[in-house]
């Protein structure tokens, strides 16, 4: 017998591999972080000894989630400014506040409660913008999460750089820093077509072309960013960054909720993906993405939550839920975005957008054991006739019971293991008198 680390016991194995396989009474066998097996229940014991051994009656096992999209600090900004469009939104209420606010303590309570609200809510990975993304690092070091720091770059001033090029050094000083760790990755993260200017722009694309990391961009966001861009270059802003040659693999577009016809093709033919994020373009009354077009039309399509500040929540499962009924009513389709489709979005497309495919997004002997478990047993979620189907449409983050990244086990039977929730909650209150008070 082979002495391993954990077997994992589920009802169901919901694999999100090329096949969409869903086997029922087999066990994952984890060693070192890594998936080493998956065989029938009766097989397993006959075969390995393991340290750990979780029998998961009535429950789901799928790949961690993955929000491809948030701005995780600004979980202390939630529910600050609700109901309003976005650039009021923005330049009335959110930027205002982020001058009065943002510093390096600020973007560690943030960030661990939004890890907090994720691993709770099954998610494993998470791609972020915001500054500060040293401290989101440390943060998710921490507390071992699986994250995607975006190295942000915007041409004005703020609390973490100066300008578009001190912003640029940040970021390259921070990848050279985390390159060797195992959880934590970069990505260029300009924030948008309208807050960036060519020159650093064309910058950040050699070096992620040098440095072989994603760039990650809010683009066609809304109607009137568009328009504006019209108004201001004569160009659409999916021109100008093809113009500059930002069209390509390495391209992680947000929102992209304003798209013609020829741009989804142009999309499709560069191999650019999208991330779509649902609930805050409903919230900010944004406007629709395209994404049953855009998955015809050969877009890989992922999915994100956004920042708390513009959703309220980090809840990739109900995110799948909105992103399958919204596609159904945007195409007049009740067979859009279908519930395999949704749960694809959450994980090995944000895996393929975050270039980490080969590593987590599915579970497939040889990937990381980055792993969520969900109660398909109870009053809410009973009966089942399609495990798939009932995730999607009726489970909900309640329903999580354990999470484990590259086999560390992060949420036992609702238990953050990694995070003391006590403190965490006194360090929020006191960020909240702090907001509220100024």
């Amino acid at each position: 017998m082979l002495k391993i680390d954990t077997i994992i016991a589920p009802h169901w194995i919901i694999s999100v591999n090329d096949d969409n396989e869903v086997l029922n009474n087999h066990s994952l066998v984890i060693d070192n972080g890594v998936i080493i097996d998956i065989l029938p229940n009766d097989q397993v014991e006959a075969k390995y000894q393991a340290h750990d051994t979780h029998r998961l009656a009535g429950q789901a096992v799928i790949p961690g989630l993955i929000n491809s999209h948030t701005h995780a600090a600004m979980n202390l900004f939630r529910g600050l400014a609700d109901d309003l469009p976005l650039m009021e939104w923005l330049q009335e209420h959110i930027w205002p506040a982020e001058q009065r606010h943002t510093n390096q303590e600020f973007v560690n309570v943030g960030t661990r409660l939004a890890i907090a609200e994720m691993l709770r809510s099954g998610t494993t990975c998470f791609n972020d913008m915001y500054f500060f993304p040293n401290e989101t690092a440390n943060v998710a070091i921490e507390t071992g999460i699986r994250a995607c720091v975006g190295l942000i770059v915007i041409d004005f001033p703020t609390v973490w750089a100066s300008d578009a090029d001190e912003y640029i050094h940040k970021g390259l000083q921070l990848h050279d820093k985390l390159r060797h760790q195992s959880l934590v990755t970069t990505s260029f993260a300009p924030h948008a077509p309208y807050t960036v200017s060519d020159a650093p722009l064309q910058k950040l694309l050699t070096l992620s072309e040098e440095l072989d990391i994603p760039v990650h961009m809010h683009i066609h966001e809304t109607a009137d960013e568009v328009k504006a861009a019209v108004d201001a270059t004569g160009k659409r802003p999916l021109e100008r960054l093809k113009e500059l040659g930002a069209l390509s693999p390495k391209l992680i577009g947000v929102h992209m909720t304003q798209l013609t016809q020829n741009e989804i093709k142009t999309l499709a033919t560069e191999a650019c993906h999208v991330i779509h994020c649902p609930e805050s373009n409903q919230k900010l009354a944004s406007g629709l993405c395209p994404v049953q077009t855009l998955i015809d039309t050969g877009v890989n399509v992922a999915l994100g939550t956004d920042g708390a500040a513009s959703n309220n929540d980090l809840d990739m499962l109900g995110e799948m839920r909105s992103a399958a009924l919204l596609g159904k009513i945007t195409s007049m389709d009740a067979q859009a975005v279908n519930a395999t489709t949704a749960l694809r979005m959450a994980t090995i497309n944000g895996a393929k957008a975050l270039g980490l495919d080969e590593k987590i997004g599915s579970l497939e002997i040889g990937k990381a054991a980055d792993i969520t478990a969900i109660q398909l047993n109870s009053i809410e979620t009973q009966p089942v006739y399609d495990p798939v189907s009932q995730l999607v449409y009726a489970a909900g983050r309640e329903n999580v019971t354990n999470v484990w990244v590259a086999g560390k086990h992060k949420l036992n039977n609702r238990v953050l293991t990694s995070i003391n929730e006590t403190r965490l909650l006194e360090d929020v209150a006191k960020w909240q008198h702090q907001i509220s008070v100024t």
